[in-house]
Protein backbone atom coordinates (compact mmCIF):
# COMPACT_ATOMS: atom_id res chain seq x y z
CA UNK A 1 0.00 0.00 0.00
CA UNK A 2 2.89 2.54 0.71
CA UNK A 3 4.56 1.67 -2.61
CA UNK A 4 0.96 2.37 -4.48
CA UNK A 5 0.71 5.61 -2.76
CA UNK A 6 4.11 6.62 -3.09
CA UNK A 7 3.55 5.74 -7.12
CA UNK A 8 0.14 7.43 -7.05
CA UNK A 9 1.76 10.83 -6.08
CA UNK A 10 4.66 10.27 -8.80
CA UNK A 11 1.87 9.85 -11.11
CA UNK A 12 3.67 6.81 -12.91
CA UNK A 13 3.10 3.32 -12.62
CA UNK A 14 7.04 1.99 -11.86
CA UNK A 15 7.49 -1.52 -11.33
CA UNK A 16 7.61 -2.72 -7.39
CA UNK A 17 10.70 -4.47 -7.11
CA UNK A 18 12.31 -1.69 -8.83
CA UNK A 19 10.60 0.97 -6.71
CA UNK A 20 11.87 -0.36 -3.62
CA UNK A 21 15.57 -0.83 -4.50
CA UNK A 22 15.48 2.75 -5.40
CA UNK A 23 13.91 3.40 -2.06
CA UNK A 24 17.15 1.00 -0.24
CA UNK A 25 20.18 2.62 1.26
CA UNK A 26 23.23 1.36 1.37
CA UNK A 27 23.26 1.55 5.11
CA UNK A 28 19.98 -0.42 5.18
CA UNK A 29 21.26 -2.87 2.70
CA UNK A 30 24.75 -3.55 5.27
CA UNK A 31 22.37 -4.27 7.87
CA UNK A 32 20.74 -7.12 5.91
CA UNK A 33 22.92 -8.95 4.83
CA UNK A 34 24.39 -6.44 1.96
CA UNK A 35 21.40 -6.95 -0.53
CA UNK A 36 21.34 -5.13 -3.41
CA UNK A 37 20.65 -0.91 -2.82
CA UNK A 38 20.29 1.89 -4.69
CA UNK A 39 23.38 3.47 -6.09
CA UNK A 40 23.33 1.92 -9.41
CA UNK A 41 19.66 3.54 -10.02
CA UNK A 42 20.66 6.79 -8.79
CA UNK A 43 23.80 6.67 -11.39
CA UNK A 44 20.58 6.21 -14.14
CA UNK A 45 18.57 8.83 -12.76
CA UNK A 46 21.34 11.45 -12.79
CA UNK A 47 21.60 11.21 -16.13
CA UNK A 48 17.58 10.99 -16.88
CA UNK A 49 17.47 13.84 -14.75
CA UNK A 50 20.19 16.01 -16.72
CA UNK A 51 18.94 15.64 -20.11
CA UNK A 52 15.38 15.71 -19.45
CA UNK A 53 16.00 19.35 -17.91
CA UNK A 54 18.46 20.63 -20.42
CA UNK A 55 16.28 19.52 -22.64
CA UNK A 56 13.60 21.54 -21.23
CA UNK A 57 15.56 24.65 -20.58
CA UNK A 58 16.84 24.78 -24.40
CA UNK A 59 14.02 24.88 -25.95
CA UNK A 60 11.99 26.85 -23.83
CA UNK A 61 14.53 29.80 -23.08
CA UNK A 62 16.29 30.61 -26.93
CA UNK A 63 17.02 33.87 -25.47
CA UNK A 64 19.59 32.60 -22.62
CA UNK A 65 22.95 31.83 -23.80
CA UNK A 66 25.05 29.11 -22.33
CA UNK A 67 26.17 30.22 -19.36
CA UNK A 68 22.66 31.36 -18.30
CA UNK A 69 21.48 27.85 -19.60
CA UNK A 70 24.05 26.16 -17.18
CA UNK A 71 23.67 28.09 -13.86
CA UNK A 72 19.60 27.28 -14.24
CA UNK A 73 20.27 23.82 -15.09
CA UNK A 74 22.32 23.60 -11.80
CA UNK A 75 19.89 25.20 -9.51
CA UNK A 76 17.16 23.04 -10.65
CA UNK A 77 18.92 19.65 -10.28
CA UNK A 78 20.64 20.64 -7.12
CA UNK A 79 20.91 18.49 -3.92
CA UNK A 80 18.63 21.36 -2.19
CA UNK A 81 16.18 21.32 -4.72
CA UNK A 82 15.93 17.69 -5.18
CA UNK A 83 15.38 17.30 -1.50
CA UNK A 84 13.04 20.02 -1.53
CA UNK A 85 10.87 18.01 -4.44
CA UNK A 86 11.21 14.61 -2.52
CA UNK A 87 9.88 16.83 0.29
CA UNK A 88 7.06 17.71 -1.27
CA UNK A 89 5.96 13.72 -2.16
CA UNK A 90 6.80 12.72 1.41
CA UNK A 91 9.36 10.90 0.39
CA UNK A 92 11.10 10.47 3.51
CA UNK A 93 8.70 8.34 5.11
CA UNK A 94 9.14 5.61 2.29
CA UNK A 95 13.04 5.37 2.87
CA UNK A 96 14.48 2.01 3.37
CA UNK A 97 17.00 3.16 5.68
CA UNK A 98 19.63 1.21 8.36
CA UNK A 99 18.66 1.69 12.25
CA UNK A 100 21.82 4.16 13.04
CA UNK A 101 21.23 6.44 9.60
CA UNK A 102 17.66 6.70 10.68
CA UNK A 103 18.06 7.33 14.45
CA UNK A 104 20.61 10.42 13.40
CA UNK A 105 17.41 12.20 10.89
CA UNK A 106 18.82 10.24 7.87
CA UNK A 107 14.56 10.39 6.82
CA UNK A 108 15.13 14.45 6.12
CA UNK A 109 19.06 14.73 5.24
CA UNK A 110 19.13 16.31 1.62
CA UNK A 111 21.84 14.31 0.27
CA UNK A 112 19.74 11.04 0.94
CA UNK A 113 16.59 12.27 -0.61
CA UNK A 114 18.17 14.19 -3.66
CA UNK A 115 19.70 10.44 -4.36
CA UNK A 116 16.77 8.94 -3.36
CA UNK A 117 14.84 10.72 -6.05
CA UNK A 118 17.58 10.50 -8.47
CA UNK A 119 17.03 6.69 -8.04
CA UNK A 120 13.41 6.50 -8.37
CA UNK A 121 14.06 8.30 -11.92
CA UNK A 122 16.25 5.44 -13.07
CA UNK A 123 13.60 3.13 -11.50
CA UNK A 124 10.79 4.69 -13.63
CA UNK A 125 13.15 4.49 -16.73
CA UNK A 126 13.93 1.36 -16.58
CA UNK A 127 9.89 0.23 -15.49
CA UNK A 128 7.90 2.62 -18.05
CA UNK A 129 10.44 3.96 -20.78
CA UNK A 130 12.45 7.02 -21.19
CA UNK A 131 8.88 8.97 -22.17
CA UNK A 132 7.72 8.39 -18.98
CA UNK A 133 10.82 9.17 -17.28
CA UNK A 134 11.27 12.95 -18.75
CA UNK A 135 7.52 13.26 -17.86
CA UNK A 136 8.22 13.03 -14.49
CA UNK A 137 11.13 14.65 -14.22
CA UNK A 138 8.98 17.73 -15.89
CA UNK A 139 5.83 17.53 -13.32
CA UNK A 140 8.80 17.48 -11.09
CA UNK A 141 10.85 20.31 -11.61
CA UNK A 142 8.12 22.72 -12.72
CA UNK A 143 7.85 24.56 -10.38
CA UNK A 144 11.16 25.48 -9.85
CA UNK A 145 11.59 26.05 -13.63
CA UNK A 146 8.19 28.49 -13.59
CA UNK A 147 10.01 30.43 -10.36
CA UNK A 148 12.93 32.37 -11.74
CA UNK A 149 13.77 33.41 -8.32
CA UNK A 150 13.76 29.89 -6.45
CA UNK A 151 17.26 29.33 -8.92
CA UNK A 152 19.41 31.83 -7.27
CA UNK A 153 18.15 30.97 -3.78
CA UNK A 154 18.86 27.06 -4.79
CA UNK A 155 22.46 27.76 -5.96
CA UNK A 156 23.18 30.66 -3.39
CA UNK A 157 20.79 30.77 -0.49
CA UNK A 158 22.77 32.30 2.34
CA UNK A 159 23.14 35.14 0.17
CA UNK A 160 19.17 35.31 -1.29
CA UNK A 161 18.30 34.87 2.04
CA UNK A 162 20.94 37.92 3.17
CA UNK A 163 19.20 39.58 0.44
CA UNK A 164 16.32 39.48 1.29
CA UNK A 165 16.68 40.29 5.17
CA UNK A 166 18.19 43.65 4.27
CA UNK A 167 15.08 44.32 1.62
CA UNK A 168 12.94 43.41 4.49
CA UNK A 169 15.10 46.15 7.08
CA UNK A 170 15.72 42.75 9.08
CA UNK A 171 19.20 42.42 10.44
CA UNK A 172 21.27 40.10 8.84
CA UNK A 173 21.50 36.39 9.50
CA UNK A 174 22.78 35.16 12.63
CA UNK A 175 23.91 31.12 12.01
CA UNK A 176 24.84 28.51 14.45
CA UNK A 177 26.44 24.95 13.94
CA UNK A 178 26.63 21.94 15.76
CA UNK A 179 27.36 18.47 14.59
CA UNK A 180 26.83 14.59 16.00
CA UNK A 181 28.25 11.41 14.90
CA UNK A 182 32.01 10.05 14.36
CA UNK A 183 34.85 11.80 12.40
CA UNK A 184 34.49 10.04 9.64
CA UNK A 185 30.61 10.19 9.38
CA UNK A 186 29.80 13.57 10.85
CA UNK A 187 26.34 15.10 10.44
CA UNK A 188 25.79 19.10 11.14
CA UNK A 189 23.17 20.68 12.17
CA UNK A 190 22.89 24.84 11.25
CA UNK A 191 20.28 27.27 12.85
CA UNK A 192 19.82 30.19 10.82
CA UNK A 193 18.07 33.31 12.76
CA UNK A 194 17.01 35.93 10.83
CA UNK A 195 14.47 38.63 12.74
CA UNK A 196 11.39 36.97 14.54
CA UNK A 197 12.37 33.49 11.98
CA UNK A 198 14.30 30.78 12.49
CA UNK A 199 14.98 27.87 10.79
CA UNK A 200 17.18 24.18 11.12
CA UNK A 201 19.12 22.64 8.12
CA UNK A 202 21.15 19.70 8.04
CA UNK A 203 24.30 18.27 6.18
CA UNK A 204 27.26 16.58 5.71
CA UNK A 205 29.15 19.72 5.98
CA UNK A 206 28.59 22.82 8.07
CA UNK A 207 28.23 24.67 4.67
CA UNK A 208 25.54 22.29 3.59
CA UNK A 209 24.22 22.61 6.62
CA UNK A 210 23.76 26.39 6.59
CA UNK A 211 23.04 26.59 3.58
CA UNK A 212 19.73 24.16 3.69
CA UNK A 213 19.13 26.51 6.90
CA UNK A 214 19.27 29.56 4.78
CA UNK A 215 16.85 27.92 2.07
CA UNK A 216 14.39 27.21 4.28
CA UNK A 217 14.55 30.59 5.99
CA UNK A 218 14.08 32.24 2.14
CA UNK A 219 11.39 29.75 1.28
CA UNK A 220 9.14 30.76 4.68
CA UNK A 221 10.28 34.32 3.86
CA UNK A 222 9.63 34.42 0.34
CA UNK A 223 6.11 32.69 0.90
CA UNK A 224 7.30 29.91 -0.91
CA UNK A 225 7.16 27.84 2.22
Amino acid sequence: MALADLSQKLGVDIDSGLLSLALTHRSWAYENGQVPHNERLEFLGDSVLGQAVTVRLFTAHPELDEGALAKRRASVVSTLALAEIARGIGLGRHLLLGRGEDLTGGRDKDSILADTMEAILGATYLSAGPDEATALVLRLVEPLLEDPERYGAAMDPKTSLQELAAHGAMLPPVYSVTSTGPDHDRMFTATVVVGDLAREGMGTSKKHAEMAAALSAWRELSGRA
